[in-house]
């Protein structure tokens, strides 16, 4: 328990201080180490494979694109020149209350969720032996991860694959237009 109120603690700490930095590179910086001691969070939980994807896409290529996208920008935060703009009270109160009603939804949807590692929750009985039964015969496969995701969730990763491709295209296409000018 005492592990788990560190790591979230050292997470609070990461992003508040990519908040509060006023140079955006300390900020990618920051984020960047964010989403590594996430991918440490991850393999703490033992998702190895989500950690391994936070590793690489979190840290790795989000990084880069941040960094490149910096490069056709400024990298200090300008002062606006008629001094701070003011934002009317309902546009700071909105935010707060769409988090703050998003917040309750989750908490109240997982309140009949099953205790962690509780061995008789539906995933345990239900899905779970049937991957470990089936998944070598099915798929060829030793691994029950590569399993479930290169063959019975193929099309779901192939999907998350081409989301994540268009969007760096994009990325590569608008920054290209930006050199042009």
């Amino acid at each position: 328990m005492i592990i788990d109120f560190l790591l979230l603690m050292f997470l609070i700490v990461i992003a508040i201080a990519a908040l509060q930095m006023k140079d955006i590179l300390n900020s990618i910086m920051l984020l960047g180490a964010y989403s590594l001691y996430m991918a440490l969070v991850w393999t703490y939980l033992d998702a190895v494979d989500v950690a391994f994807t936070e590793a690489s896409v979190g840290a790795g290529i989000t990084t880069v694109l941040m960094i490149a996208a910096l490069t056709h920008t400024t990298r200090l935060e300008v002062k606006a020149k008629n001094g701070p703009y003011k934002r009317p009270l309902f546009s700071k109160i909105l935010p707060l209350a769409v988090v703050l009603a998003t917040g309750a939804l989750l908490f109240y949807g997982s309140m009949d969720m099953p205790v962690f590692g509780d061995p008789t929750a539906p995933a345990h009985t239900h899905v779970a032996p049937e991957y470990i039964e089936r998944a070598h015969h099915e798929t060829g496969s030793y691994n029950i991860v590569t399993s479930i995701l290169a063959s019975y969730r193929g099309f779901d990763t192939l999907g998350e694959t081409t989301v994540v491709f268009t969007a760096g295209i994009c990325l590569i296409l608008l920054l290209r237009r930006g050199a042009k000018k």
